[in-house]
């Protein structure tokens, strides 16, 4: 038994890698992925407290970064209108959704509330960044959020294995994170 392959729900054919256009990247996002994320921050932590001799050890002055994993659900939907190219409703682990919408002239909003269905009240939308499709086939977002400015780039190594790494700088221009995640896409035996 193989494992199931993403195919192409708009067009009915197999997608092309990497993609060469928007939509087909978001369809390529959609699925449930197990995922490492790697954060490092140069904020500043609180003193900490003297070192207690009886539970110290090496990398106690770890604070600076963390790693954790666990499964992000991520739902495609195409557009129905020539203003967007579709939008991608993700779901962390933690059961918050963010549904992002990819506008035909490079803008990201993101809409406000939480994801639900289309049958809802409409949900009132907001610019959050722009978005880039690069010839490498890499997603490339960015922006500003609470005083500070972000990029995020997504990209396909394989079609099951994506990855994403995001800076966000200061105000002053000075790094203030940085975050990389390596993600498997779940498959199902076929």
């Amino acid at each position: 038994m193989g494992a199931s392959q993403p195919g192409s729900a708009v067009t009915g054919s197999p997608p092309s890698f990497p993609p060469t256009a928007l939509p087909a990247f978001l369809e390529l996002c959609a699925g449930r992925w197990m995922g490492l994320r790697s954060q490092f921050t140069t904020s500043p932590t609180p003193e900490p407290a003297p070192p207690d001799p009886s539970s110290s050890g090496p990398g106690d002055d770890d604070a600076w970064h963390s790693s954790e994993k666990g499964d992000v659900v991520v739902s495609f939907e195409p557009s129905s209108s020539p203003a967007t190219l579709g939008s991608l409703v993700v779901t962390a682990p933690t059961g918050t959704s963010q549904r992002l919408l990819f506008q035909a002239d490079g803008s990201l909003s993101e809409e406000d509330g939480s994801a639900g269905t289309q049958a809802q009240a409409p949900l009132l939308a907001h610019w959050i960044g722009q978005w880039q499709l690069w010839t490498d086939g890499s997603l490339e977002l960015s922006g500003e959020r609470g005083g500070r400015s972000w990029k995020e780039r997504i990209w396909f190594t394989k079609p099951n294995l994506r990855l994403r790494s995001r800076v966000e700088h200061n105000a002053d221009g000075s790094a203030a994170s940085a975050t990389f995640c390596s993600e498997i896409r779940r498959v199902a035996a076929a």
